[in-house]
């Protein structure tokens, strides 16, 4: 095992269950927020553009990838547009994930006002060229406008959500379609908890001081949903997002249904799917079929003979890139966030999920997991077998890299 690099260390499973401590802490479960499922791009721009149009007091944004495409220009646009009206906008793009867009792009935003802060850059002159500094990443996609309404899941600023295309330097296909991606919209109490983890990335960075605004209103209840929002940090003790899903995931008494975009299992993580199984669980996952990763496509592949074995259904969907990161759990059970199911987000990315508890969520989770299975080529045991030599000798060499990927 290569030796962990000024980061946390995954929770262990004693007697089945992952330590209780783990579970408790960090934030409680809320009731009385409305959730809205948004899926793909386009639904999700839409009201995350609606939102920022209404802001009166501030917007606080933050996101792994802020392209300087279409897409990003239209935000940039809107959060221009509010910061000449008197709301403060604040701004907290990665460093890497962002790495391809002109500075100029975001100076832009700054001069005008908007509070942007790029998390651990890493160039040298800025003094974080650090192994740590380049490992660690802020992965979420987090926007709170007024303190009273958050968005959150798998969804980045970039073209690719909407027409398949990027006006960055990365090489897309002509003929490539939008990718499939799922984010939440919240409104209610919870949204105090999202947006304690944007103000704590904000201070962790070091950012300038925040202009005064009215970061937590009061917030009544607005909706039925009882919601836990769970953040993930390089810096904690251990992964609050991998160890809730483990939790979940070894509770599971009827059915496991999780899509996730990059998959490259711990051991702990294999071990709850295929005792889930044995125990007579119905695990159904949902992977993509192609991927902008070679390696990690590869890496998660090497594991498919292993799941199937033990009676995990595996399917690979079809058509446009999959992104989405979920996961439903008896029908009750719901996450919804930017994590993947991989080290890198339990270990070295900052992340975050929402918890959603009740069936009547949850019958929503499952007609979307529905339609993405009607999109997708079941993986047989008996077809899996017969894969070539090369998917072989190409899994292996990738499942070697898997605690980087």
């Amino acid at each position: 095992m290569v030796a962990l690099v000024g980061c946390n260390t995954l929770p262990k499973v004693e007697d089945g269950r992952v330590d209780v401590d783990v579970l408790v802490a960090g934030t409680a479960m809320k009731s009385g927020n409305r959730v809205v499922l948004l899926q793909n791009g386009t639904a999700t721009y839409r009201a995350m553009l609606a939102a920022i149009a209404g802001a009166r007091d501030h917007i606080n944004m933050e996101s792994y990838i802020f392209e300087d495409d279409e897409v990003g220009r239209e935000f940039a646009d809107a959060l221009l547009a509010k910061q000449a009206q008197g709301v403060q906008v604040t701004l907290i793009y990665d460093g890497i994930g962002s790495s391809g867009v002109p500075k100029e792009f975001f100076k832009r935003l700054s001069d005008a006002g908007v509070q942007v802060l790029e998390f651990n850059p890493v160039s040298p002159l800025a003094g974080k060229a650090t192994l740590y500094q380049v490992l660690n990443r802020d992965h979420r996609k987090l926007l709170i406008v007024d303190g009273k309404t958050a968005f959150m899941g798998g969804v980045n600023i970039s073209s690719v959500y909407t027409s398949g295309s990027s006006g960055s330097s990365k090489p897309v296909a002509p003929d490539a379609k939008p990718w499939r991606d799922t984010h939440l919209q919240v409104q209610g109490p919870v949204v105090a908890d999202f947006q304690k983890l944007f103000m704590g990335t904000w201070e962790a960075q070091k950012g300038a001081a925040m202009a005064p605004r009215v970061f937590y209103p009061t917030l009544a209840r607005n909706g039925p949903e009882t919601v836990r929002s769970v953040g993930s940090s390089p810096d904690d003790k251990y992964s609050l997002i991998y160890a809730t899903l483990i939790s979940a995931i070894d509770s599971a008494e009827k059915t496991v249904r999780i899509t996730n975009a990059y998959f490259v299992p711990d051991p702990q993580l294999l071990s709850s799917l295929t005792e889930a199984a044995d125990r007579g669980v119905d695990v159904r996952l949902i992977l993509p079929g192609n991927s902008d990763n070679w390696l990690v496509f590869n890496a998660g592949r090497a594991h498919y003979a292993h799941l199937l074995r033990h009676g995990v259904k595996i399917y690979e969907r079809r058509g446009p890139l999959l992104h989405a990161k979920t996961a439903l759990i008896d029908g009750a059970w719901s996450t919804v966030g930017s994590a993947n199911l991989d080290r890198r987000s339990f270990l070295h990315n900052q992340e975050i999920n929402a918890v959603i508890l009740g069936p009547e969520f949850g019958t929503q989770m499952q007609a979307m997991f529905n339609a993405d299975l009607a999109a997708s080529n079941p993986i047989t045991v008996e077809s899996w077998t017969q894969r070539s030599i090369a998917d072989r000798v190409r899994e292996l060499s990738a499942r070697a890299w898997a605690y980087w990927l």
